[in-house]
């Protein structure tokens, strides 16, 4: 594994790519369901001792599945996290060794990937400085690595930031900030733009080099009573008709008894949107696909018991949600293990599926959660 040490942003991903066979197959969940066949469950990476999340999958225009996930982590906050990148060009049967390919001196996180009208990719990521903040206990320890970091490194790198690959991911330009972030990154548009849904929803028509500002959604603070922010790790999608779905994490004050995530739409290209509505769908972050057929895809992570990832259908651009067939894509195996999620999918020529997400593979005390995923199908 490529592991350079903590320190500027890596260029290029210039290390040489080696298989290697994921794990064998760990059928945490029935594998004939009402709407899909779950074909296999693997764990794609796994750091011994180091903590990895919030991944993103796309297929690139070669055929190729690229994966993109923050690792050699000390745990959910730390200064040392990396973006790393691991392929597959055989469909998901082995994948490359994981290397660098963002390594600045802050926390780099919440890496997403979006193929883009012309089959460049986008990697947008977080370089955040949350563990900056002696009055949490658990971040006392890295108060002497904080004070390392001068005004100039923090102005220079905290932030949202997005870099393009013209050939599949093999090598990355120059990154450029942008205003606003999402776990999963922006949304491509058949208009040639990108999209980011927040509160403020920016697009961009330079590949992200420079965005503006197109619409304000504004809250309805009867509605919207989420300990979360209004919008948060919110996901968009482009649907057949032309209109933009996206999903939101939600969950009540006080407790879990209501993470329905909310859905809101525009019909004019991210000028106007619905107020937020209830899916039906229990759980969060979501990550939306558009499939071959044109139904949207939603994933998202199940953090109430049984805890693990789901899946659920619409066949009508975002209208409807098919919740009473909701698909299990993975149950986790310590159920008390409530850090996973943030899962994200991909489709290939044969019409399957691959999800990746974050979780953790066993019941030993004190495992770190790994880089998994679910290669599926949905029925005829």
């Amino acid at each position: 594994m490529n592991t350079p040490a903590k320190g500027d942003l890596v260029e290029t991903s210039s290390p040489p790519l080696t298989a290697k066979v994921p794990m064998p197959s760990l059928s945490s969940v029935p594998a004939d369901q009402p709407l899909a066949e779950i074909l296999s469950e693997v764990v794609i990476c796994k750091q011994p001792q180091r903590y990895i999340g919030w991944p993103s999958i796309i297929s690139a225009e070669n055929g190729d599945l690229v994966v993109v996930f923050s690792g050699d982590r000390d745990w959910h906050v730390c200064p040392w996290g990396k973006i790393f990148l691991t392929r597959s060009s055989d469909g998901g049967k082995t994948w490359s060794e994981p290397e660098v390919v963002v390594d600045t001196p802050l926390d780099d996180r919440d890496a997403g990937l979006v193929r883009l009208s012309n089959g460049d990719l986008l990697l947008s990521f977080n370089s955040s400085l949350a563990f900056d903040n002696s009055k949490v206990e658990r971040y006392q320890k890295y108060q002497e690595h904080a004070a390392t970091l001068t005004p100039e490194i923090r102005e220079k790198w905290k932030g949202m930031w997005n870099r393009v690959s013209k050939d599949n991911g093999r090598t990355w330009g120059p990154s450029f900030k942008t205003p606003t972030g999402t776990p999963h990154g922006p949304t491509s548009m058949k208009n040639g733009k990108i999209i980011y849904v927040r509160p403020s929803v920016f697009t961009s028509e330079n590949e992200g080099e420079t965005w503006s500002e197109i619409a304000q959604i504004e809250r309805n603070p009867t509605e919207w009573k989420s300990r979360y922010a209004f919008l948060s790790e919110q996901h968009a999608v482009e649907c057949a008709d032309g209109t933009l779905v996206a999903l939101s994490r939600y969950a009540s004050k006080g407790g879990n008894s209501d993470i329905e995530l909310r859905q809101i739409e525009s019909s004019d290209e991210g000028k106007t949107w619905t107020q937020p509505r209830k899916t039906g769908m229990e759980g969060y972050p979501a990550h939306l696909l558009r499939l071959k057929n044109d139904w949207l895809l939603a994933v998202y992570g199940h953090r109430v018991p049984p805890l693990g990832q789901r899946a659920s259908i619409s066949k009508d651009n975002g209208k409807t949600w098919l919740v009473d067939e909701e698909i299990i894509l993975s149950n986790a195996v310590p159920q008390g293990a409530g850090d996973l999620g943030y899962p994200s999918s991909a489709q290939l020529p044969d019409g399957s599926i691959w999800t990746v997400y974050y979780q953790v593979e066993k019941t030993s005390d004190g495992e770190f959660p790994s880089l998994m995923a679910t290669h599926w199908k949905l029925k005829p």
